[in-house]
């Protein structure tokens, strides 16, 4: 196995594991251990689950487009673990693990679309010249 197809694989393994850690640290967290007051269970799994399904079956298939867009979802993620992290100390813990599965994720998913494409000869093409 060549270095650049070992590095591939690295990524994806850490995407994965970003992807999944969300996948089952969210609802964990805002239904057991952390309950809003505010928001209902299913509201909650609604909100913060169902996203994170939609590109299931592009990530288990390996499709480097699915774990470029993909990008876009955890970037949901993102913004609620910074603003958890500014606005409520008391799940501070919480949402540093939730930063660090979604960086995981983002730095995973970039880096193995990004080699797995350039190994099937995928690129985004560039503008003719005039």
């Amino acid at each position: 196995m060549n270095k650049q197809r070992l590095a591939t694989n690295t990524y994806k393994k850490i995407a994965l594991m970003g992807y999944f850690s969300l996948l089952i640290f969210m609802p964990l967290w805002l239904i057991v251990l952390s309950p809003s007051e505010s928001l209902s269970t299913s509201t909650s799994l609604l909100l913060f689950t169902l996203p994170l399904l939609f590109p299931l079956k592009g990530l288990l298939q390996s499709n480097p487009f699915t774990y470029a867009w993909s990008n876009f979802i955890v970037l949901i993620y993102f913004l609620h673990s910074l603003t958890t992290l500014w606005v409520l100390p008391a799940d501070r813990i919480w949402a540093i693990l939730e930063l660090v599965f979604a960086s995981a994720m983002f730095f995973g998913a970039t880096y193995y679309a990004k080699f797995r494409g350039q190994e099937l000869g995928l690129s985004i093409r560039k503008k003719k010249d005039k």
